[in-house]
């Protein structure tokens, strides 16, 4: 058994061995030839040293037209802006809003719920630790969410319908002010999602006007040729990417804010359900 394996790994150590070497003896190959018809030593020997300053000024053109290439290239999103048709840049222009939307409200919001988060802990710092609830309601900022559902809750503790129970009429007091601070916290995240949804699709409609003028650029020209098909195909690719770029971000993002506003929902609930036992037992 250890003599087969022995036997294989010689084998393959072999081939691979050969087929290194083969190039090297294709590429020698033509030498004796060349030996042949080569002129003696002595006379044969300048002729290195002269060839020799040949090759830099060959190496420089080459990197001069690989550098004219580069700057002509018509990949790059400025040939885009500057020798697209209108409908292209109408793509471009409208993913570029969706995009700046997309980061403003991602900003404002995160602010505004970790304004929403602080107003909590100062809940729980200040309005439960209070001698009475008035004091405790003087004590919350003026613009705290929490301190209108306590002065909605307050309001109701003294009033009440002869239809409605005490009870009752304090329990829907208190979940119209989370209704309201629901609808608050969700303005503006429903375009982010929106932004997610359509933005890929915005893409590949810049995608098919690119591709389709690869193929106008084609039928005008009557053959294939690459400079009537680069443009026009590197156009569509790069709306594909941007709305990508576009899109991606925007669903995160959305996830994220709907993540912390469950957070601040459940804190919301939380307050308005002491509070309300609080003022029934209160009541009694």
């Amino acid at each position: 058994m250890n003599f087969k394996k022995l036997t294989i790994a010689a084998a393959i150590v072999a081939m691979t061995s050969l087929s290194a070497v083969a190039p090297v003896f294709a590429q020698a190959a033509p030498a004796p030839a060349a030996e042949q018809a080569a002129p003696p030593a002595d006379a044969a020997a300048p002729a290195p040293d002269a060839a020799a300053p040949a090759a830099p000024p060959a190496e420089g053109s080459a990197a001069a037209t690989i550098n004219e290439a580069d700057a002509s290239t018509p990949y790059g999103l400025k040939h885009m802006v500057e020798n697209g048709d209108w409908i292209s840049r109408t793509i471009l222009i409208t993913l570029i809003i969706m995009s700046a939307g997309t980061w403003y409200i991602f900003f404002t919001k995160f602010i505004e719920q970790q304004r929403l988060l602080n107003q909590a802990a100062q809940v729980e710092k200040k309005f439960w630790t209070s001698a009475t609830l008035n004091e405790g309601v003087d004590k919350l900022p003026k613009n705290s969410i929490f301190r209108g559902i306590a002065e909605a809750g307050l309001k109701a503790s003294t009033g009440g319908t002869t239809l409605v129970g005490l009870n009752d009429w304090i329990g829907m007091t208190l979940t119209r002010q989370l209704e309201d601070a629901n609808a608050r916290m969700q303005g503006g995240i429903a375009f982010l999602g929106s932004v997610g949804s359509v933005s890929p699709f915005v893409g590949l409609l810049g995608t098919v006007i690119g591709i389709l003028n690869a193929l106008i650029g084609i039928g005008v020209a009557g053959q294939m040729s690459i400079d009537k098909v680069a443009g026009p195909v590197g156009e569509a690719l790069q709306m594909t990417a941007i709305g990508l770029f576009v899109a991606v971000p925007a669903v995160l993002l959305y996830n994220y804010l709907i993540r912390r506003n469950k957070v601040i929902t459940e804190k919301l609930r939380a307050f308005a359900g002491d509070l309300q036992a609080y003022l029934i037992s209160k009541s009694k």
